[in-house]
């Protein structure tokens, strides 16, 4: 067993994320953020400044667009009739809608705006195109057993994977 953060390691952080000078995240030693590193649940670059790291390590890694949630793209913005989406009539802008898309996979979005009978929706991620700041700490490490590796992320986070049958032996 190492004692340095590499694949297949469970890992729990505390951090403070951000953007332009403002603080837009934070996950402290109450609440850490736990990930399954190497298995992308976080972005790449700061998964890429955690390898080798020990419990204990604390640090500051400043990442580009392109190693967080990319750069702004304006064609994942769309418009909608708004008699084709049920319950348009109470979108206002800055809402976060669930879309599905042509082959039955669910889209996030957020209302930039709804006019004429058209609701635009931005699809980009809230933080693409933006450089982020994370504050690190190392809270622990673990080696992920055969299930968190099968599934792709620690079993704390099977709630938000929607991962329920994760014992199931299937």
């Amino acid at each position: 067993m190492t004692d340095q953060i590499r694949d297949g390691m469970v890992v729990s952080l505390a951090y403070v994320l951000t953007v332009d000078g403002k603080e837009v995240g934070r996950s402290d030693h109450n609440e850490p953020l736990e990930y399954l590193h190497g298995a992308e649940n976080i972005v790449p670059g700061l998964e890429a400044a955690l390898t080798g790291k020990r419990v204990g390590d604390q640090f500051t890694v400043t990442i580009p667009p392109e190693d967080a949630y990319g750069e702004y793209d304006e064609d994942d913005i769309d418009e909608f009739q708004v008699e084709d989406i049920p319950g348009a009539e109470n979108l206002e802008p800055g809402m976060v809608v669930e879309m599905e898309d042509d082959d039955g996979y669910i889209e996030v979005g957020m209302v930039k705006s709804v006019e004429d009978g058209v609701v635009v929706v931005d699809f980009n991620p809230p933080l693409a195109g933006k450089t982020l700041t994370f504050d690190v700490k190392v809270l622990s490490m673990r080696q992920a057993n055969a299930e968190e590796l099968k599934h792709g992320h620690p079993h704390s986070l099977d709630d938000y994977y929607d991962d329920e049958d994760y014992d199931d032996e299937d």
